[in-house]
């Protein structure tokens, strides 16, 4: 049984990565679902350089953007099973693969931007990323994915009011669900790359997502309000098939860690520059950017964090996020002017 499983192992490791043109060469796939002009697809573009000038040549990426191999579930079941050495997801689809991630798509868990990158770039983030280890998913950064906010066809979202009925689609994930329901709408998974046409045929009355998203997917033609109340700050995701992982050699394993969080950097950098381009080019599109008042939001989605903080895991880690706040803001009196 035991060489049967090993064999196993070892042909569907050979179907996600193998050897390329010379026979000495490890070719690992990577796809998601974004398009080639996103900042995440650009960083890992970056990374699979970085691995290749790591490697001197022995290893090699190869890159299948825009759901060429299935969408993020689909790419996560591969992974699973060994038949896809990569992808990048959103820390929102993981929860229903690792509990732990929900924390990072609850509704103002982070104060700002700074506070955000403390947590994932800090031991909490490191340990998050290996909470799916037993779903057989390996996480190597954290890519900046912004704030998501709603936009929608028909009329603007100045309060959770306005969300009455509306038919808002999110993520496969409980937690971006309840909270829609939360807010009075009504939460419709939909794939992403199903999604223009839900808006276009009125599917749904509106999304949420963040501004390079928006954009990127030329939503924005016909969704003509968009309101920055920035409920969440949910992180992308790079993982790697333990199947695959378990396979490289330890060379390899620590050229692929080292350009995937060269590229973690590289992608913030791009994000920032991507998320002004975007709110410009879809304001000259003709689309109302709005900045309703977040505490409504916050205030009326307070049960549902209440809810969730008593599981005592999740409570411990809400705890420890809100802690990283403190001490920042603590470091940041205590520094010279």
């Amino acid at each position: 049984m035991t060489i049967r499983k090993n064999a196993t192992a070892l042909l569907l490791a050979a179907l996600a990565f193998g050897c390329g043109p010379g026979s000495d060469t490890t070719v690992i796939k990577l796809a998601h679902g974004l398009d080639p002009s996103h900042s995440v697809h650009r960083a890992m573009v970056f990374m699979a350089d970085r691995v290749a000038e790591k490697s001197n040549g022995s290893m090699r990426i190869d890159i299948y953007p825009s759901e060429q191999l299935g969408n993020e579930r689909q790419a996560l079941e591969l992974l699973q099973i060994g038949s896809l050495g990569m992808t990048k997801v959103s820390a929102a689809v993981l929860e229903n693969f690792a509990e732990p991630f929900l924390v990072l798509s609850l509704p103002y868990v982070f104060v700002d931007e700074t506070h955000k990158r403390a947590v994932l770039g800090g031991p909490i983030g490191q340990e998050l990323l290996r909470t799916a280890e037993e779903s057989r998913l390996r996480g190597l950064c954290f890519y900046d994915a912004g704030n998501r906010s709603f936009y929608t066809i028909d009329q603007p979202i100045q309060s959770p009011a306005d969300l009455d009925g509306l038919k808002i689609r999110t993520q496969e994930s409980a937690s971006a669900m309840r909270m829609v329901d939360e807010l009075g709408g009504s939460a419709t998974p939909i794939p992403w790359g199903e999604l223009y046409t839900a808006l276009q045929q009125g599917v749904v009355d509106g999304a949420e997502n963040n501004p390079p998203s928006f954009y990127l997917s030329r939503h924005y033609e016909v969704a003509r309000f968009y309101s920055l109340n920035e409920h969440t700050g949910v992180p992308d995701v790079l993982l790697v098939s333990t199947v695959i992982w378990q396979s490289l050699t330890a060379s390899e394993r620590q050229w692929l860690q080292e350009a995937a969080t060269e590229s973690a950097e590289y992608q913030k950098v791009l994000w920032q520059e991507a998320t002004q381009q975007a709110l410009r080019e879809v304001q000259e599109a003709g689309v109302q950017v709005l900045h309703p008042e977040k505490e409504p939001f916050a205030k009326q989605l307070a049960p549902m964090i209440s809810e969730y903080q008593q599981d005592a895991a999740i409570r411990a880690l809400i705890e420890r996020i809100r802690a990283e706040s403190e001490h920042g803001q603590q470091r940041q009196t205590s520094s010279p002017n």
